[in-house]
């Protein structure tokens, strides 16, 4: 992993040995299997971070004061089940240390790792896709494959905001996982989801994944694989914002920032968000 000289995520001026939370970045595409150009999320979501003020009313902190670092991206390899290995090794060391990774996509492949090294009670993802393939286009290790990968990983997997896969994905998740699907959100209600999923995840840790296709690409449409009827970016902030304080890992992937930045920009709050929830409730 190499510094970025002169791009960072807004305000994660803290040292690798005094900061609680730890941002790297995962700028691969290689399984992408309809738009490229997710390699370029992580520094897109770092540029955009610039953009917004270092005080969060909400939560009442000024960024500048919460120890984040950036550690810059990996230099990854091409082989997708390598990329694993390499974010498991990275994540590890972080968790090692008693940091909190926060990792910026690429493409969803690199969860995979990450969930290897964090090794959660619950694995929480928001996104359009179930990606509970076995295999896609020859590999196991697909950003299509990313959820039956982590099930290897972790028995206890809650999907939120799904509305795309095939008969037997449909048929995977109903017997393994726990699905709120988008028309679900839309016809209970942001909150009434989350009453139940904080009632799951209890005391337990989760690794939160947020993919950007989670949220209708009418809104943004800065996506790899684009699907239309999703959530929206609200409805996403209340995920962060419920799920922050239980989570011992962080990710928001598959941003493809070849929209006018609506996208990368949803992401970076997003990110600021789990940072300042999770931070607010350790103090």
């Amino acid at each position: 992993m190499h510094e970025l000289a002169h791009l960072h995520f807004a305000d994660a001026d803290a040292s690798y040995e005094d900061a609680r939370y730890a941002i790297f970045g995962v700028p691969y595409d290689g399984t992408t299997s309809f738009r490229p150009g997710t390699r370029f999320g992580p520094r897109a979501i770092r540029e955009v971070s610039f953009n917004f003020e270092s005080y969060d009313p909400a939560t009442g902190i000024d960024f500048f004061e919460v120890p984040v670092t950036d550690l810059g991206d990996l230099a990854v390899s091409r082989l997708p089940e390598e990329v694993a290995g390499e974010v498991a090794d990275v994540t590890a060391d972080i968790v090692r240390d008693g940091k909190v990774p926060v990792m910026l996509g690429g493409e969803h492949t690199a969860t995979v790792g990450a969930v290897r090294a964090v090794r959660p009670d619950v694995y929480v993802v928001c996104d359009a896709h179930l990606d509970l393939r076995d295999e896609l286009d020859g590999t196991p290790y697909s950003h299509g494959c990313v959820t039956r990968r982590v099930l290897e990983t972790v028995e206890d997997v809650v999907i939120i905001g799904a509305r795309s896969g095939d008969r037997e994905q449909y048929e995977i998740a109903a017997e393994r996982t726990q699905l709120y699907t988008a028309d679900m959100v839309r016809e209970r209600g942001i909150g009434a989801v989350l009453r139940e999923v904080r009632e799951h995840v209890a005391e337990r840790r989760i690794y939160l994944s947020i993919d950007a296709d989670a949220i209708d690409c009418c809104l943004t449409p800065g996506l790899g694989t684009p699907e239309p009827f999703g959530m929206t970016p609200l409805e996403i902030r209340e995920v962060v914002r419920a799920l922050a304080p239980h989570a011992a890992g962080f990710d928001y992937v598959e941003v493809a920032p070849n929209d006018s930045g609506q996208t990368a920009a949803v992401a970076a709050q997003m990110v600021r968000e789990f940072i300042a929830r999770h931070w607010v409730a350790g103090r």
